[in-house]
C-alpha cells in the first residue's frame, strides 16, 4: 500500500510540473474528453478565457488566427488527410513524424519540408531523416487546396504540418487538443542540425533526456511523445542491431522479449533486407491508443529508444511508462499537452519568417 501511495505521489508531481493545455473557443472546436475520432470537431479544452503566452504557450500562436481569413483551414486539412489514409494507411505516423522532425530543428517553421537550394541542404537528406521521413505530398495537396480556398498566401507550412499531425492522431483514434497557430515558415534549412538534434532509434535514455531538454522538452514530453510510435512501422536498420550485436559482442539486446526476437528475425536476417519493414506496436499498428506502452512493459519495444523508457533506470520514465500502459485517457491528455508544448519550439511569429506558397521552397 504504501509503494502505491508513492508511485501515485510521483506521477502526480510528474505530470503538475508539465504545461497546462488551455482551451480557446473558436475555430469550430468542440470541448470534451474522449477518443476524438471524428472529424477534428471535438477536442480537448474547455472554455477559458486564458491566452497563450509565458509557460502556457507562446506569445503570438493562438487557435483562431485563421478564424477570419481561412476559417475552413481545419476542414480542408481533414478532408485531404482522410483521402490520403485510404490510400496509404501508414501516413497518419509519417505525417506526426514530420511534425516532429520539423519542430526539433530550428524549431516548427516547416524547415523540413524545404528541397535543396544554393543556399543551403535540405534537412530531408540528413542522416535521420534520408529514405525515412515521408508525407511530402499530402502536405502538398494540402497547400495546394488552402492557397484555392484562401488566396494571397495565408495558411503556412509549419501550421500545415501541425494540423496535419493533430488530424493524422485524431483519425486514428487518438486525442484532439485545442492547437495554437500562427507559425511562419523558415526561408532556409540546417542539415547539420537535423543531424545534431534528432534522436536515433538506438539512444540510450540518457541521450534521449538531453535531446529533449535541448528543445525545453522533459522527461514527461519524452514518455508521452514518444507515444507516437502507437502507429507507424520502422526498417529493420533502424533496430537490427537488437537482434544481433546490441552491444558489440554479436549477441541480441538481453531486454527482448524472446518470442518477439524470434519473430523479428524473420523480418530481419541478419545480412540484408535493412529496408523491410516492422511495426512499432505490432498489437495494434493503425490505431493510436496505449498498447504501445503495455508492450513496452511486456519486453516488447521494438527500438531501443522505446524499450529504455522503462529499462534504462530512469525512475520518472519508469513510472511514466507504467502509468500511461494502466490508463489510456491519462496518456491521452498528457499526449495533447506535449503535443501543445512540442508545437511550441521556437516559432516564427509577427513579421520573422515568411509564408510560403510552395512548401518546398522559399517564396
Amino acid at each position: 500500500m504504501a509503494s502505491l501511495h508513492y508511485t501515485t505521489f510521483i506521477i502526480t508531481a510528474l505530470l503538475s510540473s508539465t504545461t497546462i493545455c488551455f482551451a480557446f473557443p473558436g475555430f469550430s472546436f468542440g470541448w470534451g474528453l474522449g477518443s476524438g475520432s471524428g472529424t477534428g470537431e471535438g477536442s480537448f479544452g474547455g472554455g477559458g478565457d486564458v491566452s497563450f503566452g509565458g509557460d502556457q504557450g507562446y506569445p503570438g500562436l493562438f487557435p483562431e488566427f485563421y478564424s477570419l481569413s481561412c476559417p475552413q483551414a481545419n476542414d480542408i486539412v481533414m478532408s485531404v488527410l482522410e483521402s490520403a489514409i485510404v490510400n496509404d494507411p501508414r501516413m497518419p505516423a509519417s505525417l506526426l513524424r514530420l511534425h516532429f522532425h520539423d519542430c526539433f530543428v530550428q524549431g516548427c517553421d516547416a524547415s523540413v519540408l524545404l528541397d535543396d537550394s544554393a543556399m543551403f541542404a535540405s534537412e530531408k537528406n540528413a542522416g535521420p531523416n534520408s529514405n525515412s521521413i515521408r508525407g511530402f505530398e499530402v502536405i502538398d495537396e494540402i497547400k495546394s487546396k488552402l492557397e484555392e480556398a484562401c488566396p494571397q498566401i495565408i495558411v503556412s507550412c509549419a501550421d500545415i504540418l501541425a494540423l496535419a499531425a493533430r488530424g493524422s492522431t485524431v483519425l486514428s483514434g487518438g486525442p484532439n487538443w485545442e492547437l495554437p497557430l500562427g507559425r511562419r515558415d523558415a526561408m532556409q534549412a540546417s542539415q547539420s542540425d537535423a543531424n545534431n538534434n534528432l534522436p536515433p532509434p538506438n539512444s540510450t535514455i540518457q541521450n534521449l533526456i538531453t535531446l529533449f531538454r535541448r528543445q525545453g522538452l522533459d522527461e514527461v514530453d519524452l514518455v508521452s511523445l514518444s507515444g507516437a510510435h502507437s502507429i507507424g512501422m520502422a526498417r529493420c536498420t533502424s533496430f537490427k542491431q537488437r537482434l544481433y550485436n546490441q552491444d558489440g559482442n554479436n549477441q541480441p539486446d538481453s531486454t527482448l522479449e524472446m518470442t518477439y526476437y524470434n519473430d523479428l528475425k524473420t523480418v530481419c536476417p541478419q545480412t540484408g533486407g535493412d529496408n523491410n519493414i516492422s511495426p512499432l506496436d505490432f498489437a495494434s499498428p493503425a490505431t493510436f491508443d496505449n498498447t504501445y506502452f503495455k508492450l513496452i512493459m511486456w519486453g516488447k519495444g521494438l527500438l531501443n529508444s522505446d524499450q529504455v523508457l522503462l529499462t534504462g533506470n530512469v525512475e520518472e520514465t519508469m513510472f511514466l511508462v507504467k502509468a500511461f500502459a494502466e490508463d489510456d485517457a491519462l496518456f491521452f491528455d498528457q499526449f495533447a499537452k506535449s503535443m501543445v508544448k512540442m508545437g511550441n519550439i521556437n516559432p516564427l511569429t509577427g513579421s520573422n519568417g515568411e509564408v510560403r506558397k510552395n512548401c518546398r521552397m522559399a517564396n
